[in-house]
């Protein structure tokens, strides 16, 4: 017994001993926003920006971004990445550029006050190289750009996702979505066309179709009008390329004003479809240049837009398709552009084959399956022709802005369809998430 109480003692004695000594803790690292970054990002070059709106910080990330997903031998490029920040706990909403990026405030952001990361599509913009590896502009690649980016932000911003770009980006967020269904929770694409073919006759009927005969009518005039005005027109176009400090050696100033003549009737319905705008008889070549340049843009043809959309055309003439021309009201007025075509700016000697079934399956899937996608569009717009129609079965709304064009926003909606479309964020969301409507 004696044993047992000195064993019990000992013990005791030895517990409190220990009890007592000092624990040496490690020290806790507290690590800056950016310096967070800069751990996910190791090899990025990352730039503090002036934080605008509702933002409290903003970065500039400079990606060393694989050539090719599928073989990181082959190389890198460097891929420009815009991020702003409000809240770790608020929605982060992802911005897939089309083309170049320049940052800012996107709606979505300023709806949801959230975090921001808007991505510029990689050979456009700074994210271009020196010299274009045409076989690395795949969409895919680009996909892959944007999941592995939200694959890795998503260790820091764990609240809801919604992902958006308007055009061409927002072309793009349909196909991410038909390749990675769940990155995000929702998808907002922006007059988005899901293009058929390399020159999808849906456009074509749109133009010959919307608005009223009259105003259709007056275009066809109007089209005409300028090419009867040719020389005088052509004296214009060359003092403005002067003033502007513009050249013309890809597209020689003739073939330019003749293709702005045959894009005319596709810009006029994209971007304005007032009719009253439209010049008759009685007006002077001035006022007839100042129409096409203000419709069309003359500048859309000189060398530096040229060098710049190659990209554009690459993929639009390869994976995305295109539209065409319409010649039957003017093809007796042409001199040059006999058999127009967007072959003519897209790369030289280069293979242009086009798939048709990248968009299809694209389309297929949005159609059947693309679950919480809000469409928008403006009933005007050219490229509304190709947008995707979900099947009744498919939640997804789509919302079309009568008289609208190609910069229609969810800001130029009623009151009561703003009201539709914040409830269906809302309920796709879930409550947790606060909407902040935009100002009337």
């Amino acid at each position: 017994m004696k044993l047992y109480k000195s064993l019990i003692l000992f013990i005791t004695l030895s517990f409190s001993i220990v009890s007592c000594s000092v624990v040496k803790l490690e020290p806790i690292e507290i690590l800056t926003f950016q310096q967070k970054l800069a751990q996910l990002f190791p090899n990025a070059e990352i730039t503090k920006m002036e934080a605008k709106d509702h933002f409290t910080k903003a970065y500039q990330l400079i990606l060393n971004q694989p050539l090719d997903h599928n073989n990181l031998n082959v190389g890198t490029f460097k891929h420009y990445v815009y991020l702003s920040h409000a809240d770790i706990k608020k929605p982060t909403v992802l911005i897939t550029e089309g083309y170049n990026a320049n940052p800012t405030t996107y709606e979505l952001s300023k709806i949801f006050k959230g975090n921001q990361v808007q991505v510029e599509y990689r050979f456009y913009g700074k994210s271009r190289p020196d010299t274009i590896p045409w076989q690395y502009l795949k969409n895919d690649l680009a996909i892959e750009d944007y999941h592995q980016l939200v694959r890795k932000l998503k260790t820091l911003y764990k609240s809801k996702w919604i992902s958006t770009g308007i055009s061409k980006g927002g072309e793009t967020v349909l196909i991410y979505k038909s390749k990675y269904p769940y990155d995000v929770d929702v998808v907002v694409p922006y007059v988005a066309p899901l293009i058929n073919t390399q020159e999808d006759v849906r456009t074509q009927n749109h133009i010959n179709t919307i608005g009223t005969e009259e105003c259709r009518r007056k275009i066809s005039n109007y089209q005409r009008l300028v090419l009867k005005n040719r020389d005088s027109i052509l004296f214009k176009i060359t003092r403005y390329a002067k003033e502007k400090n513009m050249s013309f050696t890809q597209i020689p100033i003739e073939e330019a004003l003749e293709y702005a003549v045959l894009e005319f009737p596709f810009s006029f319905w994209q971007w304005e479809g007032n009719c009253n705008s439209i010049p008759d008889d009685s007006a002077s070549s001035r006022e007839l240049f100042e129409v096409l340049n203000s419709t069309v843009g003359i500048s859309f043809y000189n060398d530096q837009t040229y060098d710049d959309l190659l990209p554009s055309y690459y993929q639009h003439m390869t994976e995305l398709g295109y539209y065409g021309f319409d010649t039957s009201t003017v093809k007796d007025l042409l001199k040059v552009v006999h058999k127009p075509t967007n072959l003519r700016f897209a790369p030289k000697n280069i293979d242009l084959a086009f798939n048709p079934n990248y968009i299809k399956e694209v389309r297929d899937y949005v159609e059947n399956k693309g679950n919480k996608i809000l469409y928008i569009y403006g009933e005007y717009d050219t490229w509304g022709a190709c947008a995707p129609k979900p099947k009744p079965h498919v939640n997804a709304l789509k919302m079309v802005l009568k008289g609208g064009s190609h910069t229609t926003r969810i800001k130029d909606f009623s009151i009561e369809d703003k009201q539709l479309i914040y409830d269906k964020l809302q309920n796709w969301l879930g409550y947790s998430v606060k909407i902040y409507p935009l100002e009337n």
